[in-house]
């Protein structure tokens, strides 16, 4: 059955459309309790602050230090060969995710381009919200600009795979192909952590659930230290993508992909696409080391 026919919808068209889409089936059966135990594993080293790579409370962008981290949102860097979880690379280059991701983009397996794959957690000691923001639209950015950035195709998709139920994510649909309104645009400057964003609906994903969701689209998130997340957060682009993809993903460090470490680790599903990420790296002349800090 192709997945657009799951739950009834194209969910090529249902993204497009209103910016974001929920799948089902992504995990396999056999697969999910394995995650779980991963993630619990890396959510202990990355406490007790045995892992580094962490997004930390109080800051929403990279670059993120080892110095702050204290009390954490989220885990970088799940497919790292120093993590020794090899099923987050399994699962990362499944089949039934890859089709996704395939269809989504509307592109060949071989223009697939390895990415960034993380984990989203609940703080321990302090909650935790995101502002209001477009992934490559600033908000103070002119309406002009606004307009003008809006129109750049992103080759390629992000999305939140929940292990447990995960309310988090909140997002404007249908915002993420127009430039905002005069509230909207006060309310990302002014007020970004509002809890009043007009259209404004909570993303409820169920264990196994995953929301593909435009960066453009207007989103934020709400961590909260009582209710325990691990939702795997991940995204792939095509070959197509050049700069704006380069831009987007190198910005978080990823100088451990280029090791013999790390290509040891590598499924076979995942070497074409790994190979196409070297090569957008050498073509636009960027790095894996991180571009801020």
């Amino acid at each position: 059955m192709a997945l657009k026919d799951i739950n009834g919808i194209n969910i090529e068209v249902a993204l497009k459309a209103n910016g974001y889409v929920i799948v089902d089936n992504l995990i396999p059966d056999e697969m999910m309790p394995r995650l779980k135990a991963a993630t619990e594993r890396v959510v202990d080293r990355a406490r007790k602050g045995e892992w580094h790579h962490c997004r930390t409370v109080g800051k929403q962008f990279p670059p993120w230090t080892e110095e702050d981290n204290v009390d954490v949102w989220g885990v970088q860097f799940m497919m790292h060969p120093e993590l020794q979880e090899a099923v987050f690379m399994e699962w990362y280059g499944s089949e039934p995710l890859l089709a996704a991701v395939q269809q989504l983009l509307d592109c060949s397996r071989e223009q697939l381009q390895f990415e960034l794959f993380n984990l989203l957690i609940n703080p321990r000691d302090n909650d935790f919200d995101l502002t209001w923001h477009r992934d490559a639209v600033t908000a103070e950015c002119p309406e002009d600009e606004e307009r003008e950035k809006l129109k750049i195709p992103h080759y390629g998709t992000q999305w939140n795979t929940a292990l447990y139920e995960d309310d988090c994510l909140y997002v404007v649909p249908n915002s993420h192909r127009r430039v905002r309104t005069a509230e909207e645009r006060d309310i990302t400057i002014n007020d970004p952590k509002s809890h009043n964003m007009p259209g404004q609906i909570r993303v409820n994903l169920k264990p196994g659930q995953t929301v593909f969701y435009d960066n453009n689209i207007l989103h934020r998130a709400a961590y909260f230290k009582s209710k325990k997340r691990h939702t795997l957060h991940a995204c792939m682009g095509t070959t197509e993508g050049g700069d704006h993809r380069a831009n987007n993903i190198f910005q978080h460090g990823l100088g451990w992909l280029d090791t013999d470490d790390f290509r040891a680790t590598l499924v076979e599903s995942l070497k074409v696409p790994y190979e196409n990420t070297l090569a957008m790296s050498k073509a636009t002349g960027l790095s894996a080391k991180p571009i801020h800090g």
